[in-house]
């Protein structure tokens, strides 16, 4: 399944169209907290489809029936660029338990590249609903590659939702034939159509975790 938030008029495309736009996204600050805005919209969406138990909670005057959730919720990033998209969803699901997965490109000599994992930080994911994360998805290899990473580490998870906030088309069409169709929900932002030949979706974003931390060597 499929969401593509920013097709609905919200006010999530003011983040989307920011983190996008050339004359803005290059205040570092500024884009950082719109990748977290818009983590914290993601993350009411998604709450809606968790499950829910109900629960007393005692008030001043008596007691009160809550629905609160009954998911364990374990929220995995990709570094370094997913930590600003992480810490959204963490304002609201403050209680998750959290994953890290270090994976990058590694460039060649002929143009093409291969997928690296250097670190990899994950409990227990069997039975849990993850939130896997990472602001763009453009071949869907590393994503992918992460998700297996982790399932390797921690287990097979109930459910798995991708959230990214630019994806393109190539990307989507990857990951819908590479993961779990029956336990795999995809939450993105905006669908792009093209992908150039050094994998960078166009028009994108640019390098998110460069406007978010400054160039790497």
């Amino acid at each position: 399944m499929i969401h593509i938030l920013g097709a609905e008029n919200t006010i999530l495309n003011k983040f989307i169209a920011q983190v996008r736009d050339c004359n803005i996204q290059t205040d570092s600050m500024r884009f950082r907290r719109n990748l977290e805005r818009i983590g914290e919209i993601m993350s009411y969406e998604i709450s809606k489809t968790l499950a829910y138990k109900p629960q007393m909670v005692e008030t001043p005057l008596g007691a009160a029936q809550v629905n609160l959730v009954e998911d364990e919720v374990v929220v995995a990033t990709v570094l370094r660029a997913g930590l600003p998209l992480q810490q959204g969803f963490l304002n609201y699901f403050d209680d998750a338990e959290c994953a890290f997965v270090s994976a990058y490109r590694k460039n060649k000599k002929d143009g093409t590249f291969k997928i690296d994992v250097e670190y990899v930080s994950c409990g227990n994911l069997e039975g849990k609903v993850l939130i896997l994360i990472d602001p763009t998805l453009a071949t869907g290899q590393s994503l992918r590659l992460t998700y297996e990473t982790l399932v390797a580490h921690g287990g097979e998870p109930k459910h798995t939702h991708i959230v990214s906030v630019i994806a393109s088309e190539q990307g989507v069409e990857y990951a819908q034939q590479h993961l779990p169709k029956k336990s795999t929900t995809l939450w993105l932002g905006a669908v792009d159509a093209e992908l150039t030949s050094k994998a960078y979706i166009v028009p994108g974003i640019g390098d998110a975790g460069d406007l978010c931390y400054g160039k790497k060597l």
